[in-house]
């Protein structure tokens, strides 16, 4: 299988009054095509600010990409002008954000948002882009089309304007699809719906996907392949079924641990994280999870580990890890 992108030692900073943000710290990774991709971790992490450094989008200032290269088809994308980037941006690669409420503009239509990317990536006129607006509008399930097209976002429910985000972004039929936690602001019901609308659109379209969540419950049922981040790093990464069956890093275990599971039985009780992430603007010097860790021992206080394949497919950041699996065995056995 190609590889569609490729992200070599991606690094991004904040400049702010109170000193650096280290938002992202050279983080490295490929994606296939065709292939779903997720990115996991807490609030504050770096995925967001990670996928929005991909396509340029990080405000400046205060933010800078400081280091660090986005092979996208042959092409690195943070050497690209503007203009160059804007014909990459919402054609060959499309994002949805997480708040459709506040990504969606209050003051145009629907069918005027749909449009306009039509119109300017495609070439479309007027009659061509709007039936291609009704197209979409249907492929992401919303009924009457037609008629609602010159609807505004406030006439639409949550989900629904999540359904027209998905549709925007697939209007160009674009090579890769940035899902930025597009479920968070729903309920359960309408997120199942939405993460089962995706999947059925990814096999009938053939695009690859990088879906941001911080739920690995999501996950499970979505990705092939799963990063984990934290402070700004990549702590393991493995197969999806690899990364729930054998966690490698402690703060994978650690996540895994605090979602509840109905196959354990009301006496299982959940272990939260203890203690908090790191000060971005202060990071230690060794592991960033170091802290919060039940696995450390001196040399994670005073080394930080890069990340590493312990196997083909698995990799993971941390002097530990042997020892984290071998505890696992022995409460499994």
């Amino acid at each position: 299988m190609a590889t569609l992108l490729e992200v070599k030692g991606l690094t991004t900073q904040f400049f702010t009054q109170d000193g650096v943000v280290h938002a992202v710290n050279g983080i490295s990774y490929k994606l296939n095509e065709g292939e779903t991709l997720a990115i996991v971790g807490e609030s504050g992490c770096g995925k967001s600010v990670g996928v929005m450094s991909l396509i340029k989008l990080i405000p400046q200032p205060p933010g800078k990409i400081v280091a660090g290269e986005v092979w996208f088809d042959g092409k690195n994308l943070l050497e690209m002008s503007d203009d160059e980037i804007r014909q990459i941006r919402g054609n060959r690669i499309a994002m949805i954000f997480q708040d459709p409420m506040t990504s969606l503009n209050p003051v145009l239509t629907i069918g005027r948002q749909i449009t306009e990317a039509l119109q300017l990536h495609m070439g479309m006129d007027g009659e061509q882009s709007r039936a291609r607006a009704v197209e979409l509008l249907e492929l992401v399930g919303i009924s009457g089309a037609q008629s609602r097209l010159d609807n505004y976002p406030h006439q639409f429910s949550g989900g629904m304007r999540q359904r027209v985000m998905i549709a925007m972004g697939l209007s160009c039929n674009p090579q890769l699809l940035i899902a930025d936690e597009p479920t968070t602001a729903l309920d359960v019901t309408i997120q199942a719906q939405i993460v089962d609308l995706v999947k059925e659109l990814k096999n009938r379209i053939g695009m690859a996907i990088i879906w941001i969540t911080h739920d690995l419950g999501v996950v499970a049922g979505l990705a092939e392949r799963v990063i984990v981040m934290y402070a700004g790093q990549i702590v393991e990464e493995a197969e999806v079924h690899d990364l729930y069956d054998n966690p490698h890093h402690p703060y994978t275990l650690g996540l895994l641990r605090s979602i509840p599971r109905l196959d354990l039985g009301n006496n299982e009780k959940l272990i939260p994280i203890d203690g908090l992430p790191p000060d971005l603007v202060d990071l230690p010097k060794g592991c960033p999870f170091a802290a919060r860790c039940e696995f450390r021992i001196e040399r994670c206080i005073a080394e930080n580990p890069p990340a590493e394949y312990v196997t083909s497919s698995h990799r993971v950041a941390c002097w530990r890890w042997e020892h984290v699996i071998a505890v696992q065995s022995q409460a499994g056995s």
